[in-house]
């Protein structure tokens, strides 16, 4: 059994989510929890909440959830938001803020 949680548009890029995601991997969820809170990356804040609300989960599907650990955990590209930046002698340079798509899968240990 599985419980799962997505968090889409999250204004922050994949390759600084994905960094913090290869800490947490494969980790109980009690420790995951710890490292997030205690690593200081901008990432850890939307996983935190993320990883809280797929524990919640997980604990409405009637899992035990001493026993919970995370097996999959992924980001994806989102929507790049498009901005203009005024620059020297009229010009404009493009600014891309990207979102991310990020997903947790917990399961149980056996």
């Amino acid at each position: 059994m599985e419980a799962t949680a997505k968090a889409t548009h999250v204004r922050i890029a994949p390759r600084k989510v994905k960094i913090v995601l290869d800490l947490i991997r494969n980790k109980p969820c009690d420790e995951a929890l710890a490292i997030l809170k205690y690593t200081p990356k901008a990432a850890c804040e939307p996983l935190e909440k993320l990883l809280k609300s797929a524990m919640a989960n997980a604990e409405n599907k009637d899992m035990d959830t001493s026993r919970l650990y995370i097996s999959e955990c992924k980001v994806d590209q989102g929507p790049t938001l498009k901005r203009i930046r005024p620059r020297a002698q009229g010009r404009a340079y493009r600014i891309n803020k990207k979102t991310s798509h990020i997903s947790l899968v917990l399961k149980e240990a056996e």
